[in-house]
């Protein structure tokens, strides 16, 4: 399995709560009804939780608050399969749908990807 991470920072002109609604009720169902052209396995939004514990764990370790919104993790079975749905007409497609309804909601200059495989240390 292989992940993409996608560290998310909102438009300055989005509201919090118009952020948040707009990401996990527009776009959220917009990646489950491209999920099968995309190969997707698995899609995951984690929000941001603005609060004092996020500051003192981060001071504590003599880190900042990067100011990330929030997380999405999306998951296929290998890279060749995220390559294979992507050399595919329907695949370039719904990439390009889900790329532009990004670009309404997401500061993406200042968003970051990666691409990870994850190694699980502890799983209780």
């Amino acid at each position: 399995m292989i992940k993409m991470v996608f560290c998310v920072r909102k438009k300055s002109d989005q509201s919090d709560e118009n952020f948040y609604r707009y990401w996990l009720n527009e776009h959220g169902p917009l990646v489950a009804s491209l999920s099968a052209s995309l190969n997707i396995k698995r899609y995951v939004q984690s929000h941001t939780i603005q609060d004092a514990l996020g500051q003192t764990v981060a001071s504590g370790r003599g880190m900042k608050l990067q100011g990330f919104d929030g997380l999405a993790e999306v998951w296929w079975d290998s890279q060749d399969a995220l390559l294979a749905a992507l050399s595919t007409e329907e695949g370039q497609t719904s990439s390009a749908i889900l790329a532009e309804d990004e670009a309404r909601f997401i500061d993406l200059e200042n968003s970051t990807i990666f691409f990870t495989e994850e190694h699980c240390v502890v799983d209780l």
